[in-house]
C-alpha cells in the first residue's frame, strides 16, 4: 500500500477474509495483514502498545460485539487513532450506514461484489489510491 506498515482487516465472515487475502495475494501487495473478527479486537489490536499502527484500516460493519459503525466512531475520537485511513468493505447498500460512515470521516464506502474480479478492481483501487496519497510527514 505505500509503506510496509499492515494493513488492519475487521472482518467476522471467514469467505470475505479469505477474498481479501487472496486479493492482496493476486496484486501482490506486501503490507502484512492483521485480521480481526470484530470491532472489540480491532481496538485491542490498535490500543496495544507493542503493535504497530496500520497504513489503512479495511472495515466491515455488520458483525457481532462491536459493529463497524460504534468502532469508527473510537477511532475517529482518538487523537491517536483518527489519522488512519478507514475505508468501509461491506455488503450493506443502506443509504444510512452511508451517510453516518462518511460523517464519521471514513475515507471511503465500498460494496463488496460476489465476483472476484470486481473484488480485485476494488482492492486494486484502494492500493493505488493509498500508494499515490500522500499523508503528513510520520504518517
Amino acid at each position: 500500500m505505500r509503506n510496509s506498515k499492515p494493513i488492519l482487516l475487521v472482518e467476522d465472515d471467514h469467505v470475505d477474509t479469505m477474498t481479501v487475502k487472496r486479493a492482496l495475494k493476486d496484486l501482490k501487495i506486501i503490507n502484512p495483514l492483521v485480521h480481526t473478527k470484530n470491532g472489540e479486537e480491532a481496538l485491542e489490536h490498535l490500543t496495544g502498545k507493542s503493535n504497530e499502527k496500520p497504513c489503512i484500516i479495511l472495515l466491515d460493519l455488520n458483525m457481532p460485539r462491536m459493529n463497524g459503525i460504534e468502532l469508527l466512531k473510537i477511532i475517529k475520537a482518538n487523537d491517536e487513532l483518527k489519522k488512519i485511513p478507514v475505508i468501509v468493505l461491506t455488503t450493506s447498500q443502506d443509504a444510512q450506514d452511508k451517510i453516518e460512515t462518511f460523517g464519521l470521516s471514513a475515507a471511503g464506502y465500498m460494496t463488496k461484489p460476489t465476483n472476484y474480479k470486481k473484488f480485485v478492481e476494488i482492492i486494486r483501487t484502494i492500493d493505488v489510491y493509498w500508494t499515490v496519497s500522500e499523508l503528513p510527514d510520520g504518517e
